[in-house]
């Protein structure tokens, strides 16, 4: 599939800002007053700007609004009224923590909830294509998304102790992902001969391509990127993303400046690492529709 920045930012950026109101819903941390307004701010800037990103990516962005209609059988809308709830009731949430320097817990508790759930429907957008076997990988799709999004919002957090644990469950469920997405093509059983319906007739092959030119199935469908680049960028990716905040958060420093200087570079390489992978996720993602045009 071709890897749009937009597609990139907005799933990299709203899963860091739905995971990080997830754990200010949970009352982690705790925060009142000027404090809690600069970590609602930047849950909030993660959030909205990640879903206003996704929006470029659209042929007409102005009939956005028609998808939330679509919720009984859309996971695409479903993540839209999803992603609206979260954002609304956290809102309240964040002015009682903010403005009344108290927190009301079932409905921090409830906007955790739609703000994971948030980041679940997104998965499922892509989890549900069969035409994408590498995405089509439920639970290891949805899994990917959440512990992404629970390990960057606990970094954003400053929950250390929940950091690494969930970076750890993270970096395990992107090697899964990577070693079942590997064969999920050749496994799906989906070839030339079963798309064209001759597989009976013997071994069938495309004498030649459709037609000369590119055209728009070619131009977002099928994406090819070379297994060497794809190994570095997954090396790369999983370095950024898991090893070095891994790294950051477990070496033994005093120095509370030094502390903040070392989240913050952990905060900053998780999300290089996420924008990464997230990449590769799309660059990898191979379409049937490639089969047509003798792409696969």
């Amino acid at each position: 599939m071709h890897p749009a920045p937009s597609v990139i930012l907005f799933t990299t950026l709203s899963g860091l800002g739905f995971g990080l109101l997830f754990f200010l819903g949970l009352g982690m941390p705790e925060v009142t007053g000027k404090v809690a307004f600069v970590f609602y701010t930047i849950a909030y800037a993660l959030g909205v700007g990640g879903l206003l990103a996704s929006t470029f990516h659209l042929g007409h962005p102005e009939r956005a609004w028609r998808a939330f209609s679509q919720w009984r059988s859309s996971w695409l809308s479903r993540e839209g009224c999803c992603a609206v709830a979260a954002l609304l009731i956290m809102g309240a949430y964040a002015i009682g923590a903010i403005f009344l320097g108290t927190h009301w817990t079932l409905l921090g508790a409830l906007g955790a909830s739609l703000s994971l759930g948030t980041v679940f429907t997104t998965s499922m957008i892509y989890a549900q294509l069969k035409t994408v076997p590498r995405w089509n990988m439920v639970p290891l799709t949805p899994a990917l998304f959440l512990t992404l999004s629970l390990a960057g919002g606990a970094l954003l957090a400053g929950q250390e102790g929940q950091a690494m644990g969930l970076l750890a469950l993270a970096g395990l469920t992107l090697l899964a992902y990577w070693h079942q997405g590997d064969r999920a093509f050749a496994q799906s059983g989906t070839t030339l001969a079963s798309a064209t319906g001759l597989g009976p007739r013997g071994d069938v092959r495309a004498f030649e391509p459709p037609h000369t030119g590119t055209n728009y199935l070619l131009r977002e469908f099928v994406y090819v990127v070379g297994r060497k680049h794809a190994m570095r960028l997954r090396a790369i990716g999983f370095g950024l993303a898991i090893l070095l905040p891994l790294i950051c958060l477990s070496l033994p420093i005093s120095g509370l400046l030094a502390k903040h200087l070392l989240a913050a570079l952990a905060v900053l390489s998780h999300i290089a690492g996420v924008a990464a992978t997230r990449w590769l996720f799309f660059a990898e993602a191979e379409h049937v529709v490639g089969l047509y045009y003798g792409k696969r």
